[in-house]
C-alpha cells in the first residue's frame, strides 16, 4: 500500500514534466549505511567509464595542459602573453561545449524532445532577461562575468605556483598523491558548492545576486555559469584550495574545466545526448533541474548528500514538492 501511494505521488509530479526519470533521484551510495560496495563501484564506473562531465572535463584539461598552457616557469611574472593563453584556455572550451550543445539540442533540435525534462523552449522576448533573450543573457553573464572572474583567479594561482609561494607537486615526485587528488577534486567542488550556494539563497543575497542565475527556471547549456559578478567571486573561490593543498598545474586545469564545463551539461535540460538513436553521453542532472524549478531544495550535488542530511532533498516526488513549497513559504515570510 505504501509503495502504491508513493508511486501515485511520483506520477503526480511526473505530470509537471515532459520527461521525468523513474524512481527517486539517485544519490552517491558511498555515504549509504550499511555500506553498498557494489553500488559504489557502479556509481563511479558510470562517472568515469562513460562520456560524462567528469571524463569530458578531464580530457579537456589534458588537451589544455598539453597545447594551451605555457610552462609554469613562464608565469612567474604577469605578462600579457601567458595571461592571454589562460583566458583562451577558459573561453574556447566554454564557447565550444556550450555553443555546440545548444546548437544540437535547441537550434538543430537533433534529438527533438527525447529525454528533455521541461516541456517549454528557452525564452525570447522576455524582459526578465538581459537583451530580452534568455540565450543572449546567459552568454553575456557566462563569457563576460564568469570566465573573467575564473581567469583572474587562475592567473593569481598560477603566478603563486610559479614563484614557489604555494605547495606544488609533480607527477614524477608523487604519482599516487597526484592521482588521488585528481579523483577528489570533484568531491571538493561539491562540498564547496553546497555551502556557497546555501549562502546565496539567503533572501537578501538571493534578491540582489543569485536571482540572475535563477532567471533560468527552464535551463539550457548556456545557463550553467550564467551568474552575477558577485556570485562568481564566491563560486570560483573553490580554486583557492590549491593555495593550501599540494597541486600540479594539471590539477588546476582539471578543476577549472570541471567547475566551468560540467554545469553546461548539468544545465542542458536533457538527461542524455542522443545521436542517431544512440545515447552518446550523460548530460542533464534532474537533481539540479528540480532546484531550478522549485528553488529551495537540492542546493548541492548528488555527489555528497548534504541535502538529505539537512532536510532539503527533493527526490522527484510530489510529496517532496509540497515539502519544498512549504519550506520556501516559511523562509520568505518569517
Amino acid at each position: 500500500m505504501d509503495g502504491t501511494l508513493h508511486n501515485a505521488e511520483r506520477d503526480r509530479e511526473a505530470e509537471r514534466w515532459h520527461y521525468h526519470p523513474k524512481g527517486p533521484v539517485p544519490l552517491n551510495p558511498l555515504f549509504s549505511w550499511p555500506p553498498r560496495p557494489a553500488a559504489v563501484l557502479r556509481w563511479y564506473r558510470g562517472a568515469w567509464m562513460e562520456i560524462t562531465s567528469l571524463t569530458l572535463c578531464f580530457l579537456l584539461a589534458l588537451a589544455i595542459y598539453a597545447w594551451m598552457l605555457p610552462p609554469l616557469a613562464e608565469m612567474a611574472e604577469f605578462r600579457p602573453g601567458w595571461m592571454l593563453q589562460v583566458w583562451l584556455a577558459n573561453l574556447l572550451p566554454q564557447a565550444t561545449v556550450a555553443g555546440g550543445l545548444h546548437w544540437w539540442l535547441y537550434m538543430r533540435k537533433g534529438q527533438g524532445m527525447q529525454k528533455k525534462f521541461d516541456k517549454r523552449d528557452l525564452s525570447r522576448g522576455n524582459g526578465t532577461f538581459t537583451f530580452k533573450n534568455q540565450v543572449w543573457d546567459n552568454i553575456w553573464w557566462t563569457l563576460g562575468s564568469a570566465i573573467t572572474v575564473a581567469t583572474a583567479y587562475q592567473w593569481g594561482i598560477y603566478w603563486l605556483m610559479a614563484n614557489g609561494w604555494v605547495p606544488v607537486v609533480t607527477f614524477a615526485e608523487a604519482p599516487v598523491w597526484c592521482a588521488v587528488w585528481m579523483l577528489f577534486i570533484p568531491m571538493w567542488s561539491g562540498l564547496h558548492f553546497y555551502w556557497v550556494h546555501r549562502l546565496e539563497h539567503h533572501p537578501r543575497l538571493y534578491k540582489h545576486v543569485h536571482a540572475v542565475h535563477h532567471r533560468n527556471v527552464n535551463i539550457g547549456p548556456w545557463s550553467g555559469i550564467s551568474n552575477h559578478w558577485y556570485e562568481n567571486l564566491l563560486y570560483f573561490t573553490t580554486y583557492f584550495i590549491h593555495l593550501i593543498v599540494p597541486s600540479h598545474p594539471l590539477h588546476l586545469a582539471f578543476h577549472a574545466m570541471f567547475q566551468q564545463i560540467s554545469p553546461v551539461l548539468s544545465h542542458s535540460g536533457f538527461e542524455r545526448v542522443i545521436a542517431k538513436e544512440t545515447e552518446a553521453a550523460k548530460a542533464g542532472d534532474f537533481f539540479h533541474q528540480l532546484h531550478h524549478r522549485y528553488f529551495e531544495c537540492n542546493y548541492g550535488t548528488s555527489e555528497i548528500p548534504f541535502d538529505k542530511w539537512f532536510g532539503t532533498y527533493h527526490d522527484g516526488s510530489a510529496a517532496a514538492t509540497e515539502r519544498t513549497r512549504a519550506f520556501k513559504k516559511q523562509m520568505y515570510t518569517r
